[in-house]
């Protein structure tokens, strides 16, 4: 994650460019639109308020980079993030959503980080309050009796009243057991515990408005509050009870409150909508009659959610004004004008992504950091069976990739996955007979397993 004082356009660039190939003219604007939020933070006369995002649209084939400039720029900032598809509203009503709901999601995903960091925050403190009651199950403190407390008398000599006695052994013995706590000499030990148990009721939903998912609230949400929780006790090993008395003791130690507030905020003024499939919503002429009026419809829906207007949640309301929004298609049956004008022009940049080319798919395949070779490497390293690719492997794999996307649908970098498959299948299957060996991966090796496959006339069979 990048701090506030890093967030220039070419630093940005610089970290996209550890995970993602190419594509230097889209990263050069999302980087833009990202430091262009943060100089809107730094105004502060009312013309802060007039500011916008410039959304952007992506324009590209499958498997080159869309979502995952998006998805990364958002980490970089450890801003709201997620994905939805355009298509998916279409449907309302069956299996589609309304259009809010991706507002709704946002928070949601919003709540989760803020609560998490919260978390981490208040772990140090619940870990001791967990300490503590775990010491008070081990060795619960001894019963005072009814006599009354006599202070210490030194003309009685030296001898300590027993009362006194009495406490200083028991924290001797608390302070020895928590050594041997810290030390993790007893996690086995079985203890019991009571556990906050949330009675079961049934999946009744209270709704309001037009739209099943206007309210989601539940009955147990409006009821929890004000009816008891029952405690059901268990007994469980302390490994165990560490974890569930930890659980319980950040729940109750989280301001839920001030999480929500947290929240909205970050999804009003940071929160990034990556829209996929935009182009599948855009209709081509002026039919007054088909699926033609209803992907104009789903536009109409989304147009204002774009342009700025106030969403109910279950967490209160949220305005979408400078929530920024990366919309991406492929567009090989529509272009971006076949979209309604009113929502073209709330998308004033657009940026064309290139179709990848062997040299792109050579460098996917080693550049970044969580580079297909490294990954596979990882993985078969745990069967004890080193693997290494040769430069002409890689030269070999790339071409092959090149070549069937050309041939076949072009579906970019996500063709390397298939032919990594294909490449590694016999070492992933027959693991016993390559266990604790080295073996290297070259051109022979990989055009053996590839070229029947694309000799095939049958190409979806093995490739798609």
């Amino acid at each position: 994650m990048l701090k506030e004082k890093e967030l220039i356009p070419k630093k940005i660039v610089e970290e996209l460019d550890k995970y993602i190939v190419g594509q230097d003219e889209a990263k050069k604007k999302v980087a833009i639109a990202l430091r262009n939020r943060w100089r809107r933070h730094k105004i502060t006369s009312d013309l802060k308020e007039d500011i916008i995002p410039k959304n952007i649209i992506m324009i590209g084939p499958t498997g080159v980079g869309k979502t995952e400039i998006a998805r990364r720029l958002a980490r970089l900032v450890n801003a709201p993030f997620i994905k939805v598809e355009a298509s998916r509203f279409t449907e309302v009503g069956y299996v589609g959503r309304d259009c809010e709901s991706m507002i709704r999601e946002l928070v949601d995903v919003a709540v989760n980080m803020v609560r998490e960091e919260m978390k981490e925050q208040k772990r140090e403190e619940a870990q001791r309050i967990v300490e503590e009651k775990l010491l008070d199950i081990l060795l619960p403190e001894p019963p005072r009796t009814g006599e009354r407390y006599k202070p210490f008398d030194p003309s009685q000599g030296d001898e300590k009243p027993a009362s006194i006695e009495k406490d200083d052994s028991f924290k001797k013995a608390r302070e020895i057991l928590r050594e041997r706590l810290k030390q993790g000499l007893l996690e086995d030990k079985e203890v019991e515990i009571d556990i906050k148990e949330s009675k079961g009721m049934p999946l009744m939903q209270v709704f309001s408005g037009s739209s099943l998912e206007e309210m989601e609230i539940t009955l147990q949400d409006m009821l929890g509050k004000i009816m008891p929780q029952s405690q059901k006790r268990r007994k469980v090993k302390i490994s165990e009870a560490r974890k569930i008395l930890e659980s319980e003791i950040l729940q109750d130690l989280i301001d839920m409150e001030q999480v929500t507030r947290e929240a909205i905020e970050r999804v009003q003024n940071t929160g990034i909508i990556f829209l996929d499939e935009i182009d599948k919503i855009a209709s081509k002429g002026s039919s007054t009659h088909g699926p033609d009026v209803s992907r104009e419809g789903v536009q109409r829906d989304i147009l204002p959610i774009v342009e700025g207007s106030t969403v109910l949640t279950k967490y209160g309301t949220v305005r979408t004004d400078h929530i920024l929004f990366i919309a991406a298609g492929a567009f090989h049956m529509t272009k971006v004008s076949d979209l309604i004008p009113e929502l073209q022009g709330r998308f004033p940049i657009r940026v064309e992504l290139k179709s990848l080319s062997k040299e792109d798919f050579k460098r996917i395949l080693t550049e970044p950091q969580n580079s297909l070779i490294r990954q596979y490497t990882e993985l078969i390293k745990t069967e004890q069976i080193d693997i290494r690719f040769s430069e002409d492997a890689i030269e070999c794999m790339a071409e092959y990739c090149e070549k069937i996307n050309q041939e076949t649908e072009d579906i970019g970098a996500r063709r390397l996955h298939t032919i990594m498959e294909v490449v590694l299948e016999d070492i992933m299957y027959d693991v016993q007979n390559y266990e604790k060996k080295e073996i290297v991966i070259d051109k022979e090796w990989v055009d053996n397993r590839l070229k029947t496959v694309i000799e095939s006339r049958d190409l979806s069979k093995y490739i798609l």
